[in-house]
């Protein structure tokens, strides 16, 4: 259990008389910033399933994002599934706290909401909801890097991308592998053959369980993915949560699954443009 106590220093001129002495600590007797946690949620979402909703999409005020899976959040969460928010209105987001993480965040980090904007609402959003609750191990500039950091280290996209050249043992003889098996992935395309290539954003439809294994392979761990539902009522590849120690830094097993919106055992994996290069 982390906590951060706050020590203020005032001089003889601020503390005149007991009224004001009152006024001035009192309010900070109780400032103590309730930051412990036991891990976090580390989540990323694919933009093309973000945009394919009945709600839509705008991109940012910086253009169109690459297809890529783009940073949600870092999430301190305990253990028993409930988590901390908002620890510390005292501390607000400052853009000049970040501001040679910007340009990497404008790509990794993109805002879709509507109206277009340049992020900073959402960073700013992830900070005083989110990255309050983490301020015992992680500033604000920690913060935001262990994100960038973690999407690094992950790199999704590629993950599914290779999944055909993952070890044989992870994947069923009835499912797909590279340059051994032709299979049907695809509703739209019953009854037709196709090379698997991996795991593409091609929109076409994948085992949920081959999702999880491919990124299991690359990464070492199980994620959870959480899907959304498109207006033709098909289940979408849309968040993927990982479990991240009280560092930020190392990927762990999950000390227990989000209560994220499920997926059915085939789902799709929508376009988003072009593909992000590897």
């Amino acid at each position: 259990m982390h906590h951060r106590v706050e020590v203020l220093i005032f001089s003889p001129n601020q503390v005149t008389n007991k009224a004001t002495t009152e006024s001035l600590l009192c309010p900070f007797f109780q400032r103590e910033v309730a930051t412990d946690f036991d891990f976090f949620y580390f989540v990323q979402q694919w933009p093309g399933s973000y945009c394919d909703t009945k709600q839509s999409c705008c991109y940012p005020t910086t253009g169109k994002p690459v297809a890529d899976f783009g940073v949600h959040g870092l999430w301190p969460n305990y253990n028993d599934g409930s988590y901390p928010s908002n620890c510390d209105p005292d501390s607000p987001f400052h853009q000049s706290e970040i501001s040679d993480l910007i340009s990497s965040m404008q790509k990794s980090w993109p805002t879709l909401a509507c109206p277009s904007g340049d992020g900073l609402k959402f960073w700013s959003h992830e900070w005083d909801k989110h990255g309050t609750c983490s301020e015992s191990v992680l500033d604000q500039h920690g913060y935001f890097e262990a994100a960038l950091n973690l999407k690094k280290k992950t790199n999704l996209l590629q993950a599914l991308k290779s999944a055909g050249n993952t070890r044989f043992q992870h994947f069923p003889y009835d499912t797909y592998y590279r340059h051994y098996f032709y299979t049907t992935v695809s509703n739209k395309s019953k009854g037709k053959k196709k090379m698997f290539t991996g795991i593409q954003p091609d929109g076409e439809f994948y085992s949920l369980n081959n999702i999880k294994a491919a990124i299991k392979d690359a990464i070492g761990y199980t994620p959870y993915i959480d899907c959304n539902v498109d207006q033709s009522g098909n289940h979408q590849l849309y968040q993927v949560y990982l479990c991240v120690d009280t560092s930020g830094s190392n990927i762990i097993d999950c000390p227990v699954l989000p209560k994220g919106r499920r997926c059915g055992s085939s789902i799709e994996f929508p376009s988003f443009g072009n593909v992000a290069e590897d």
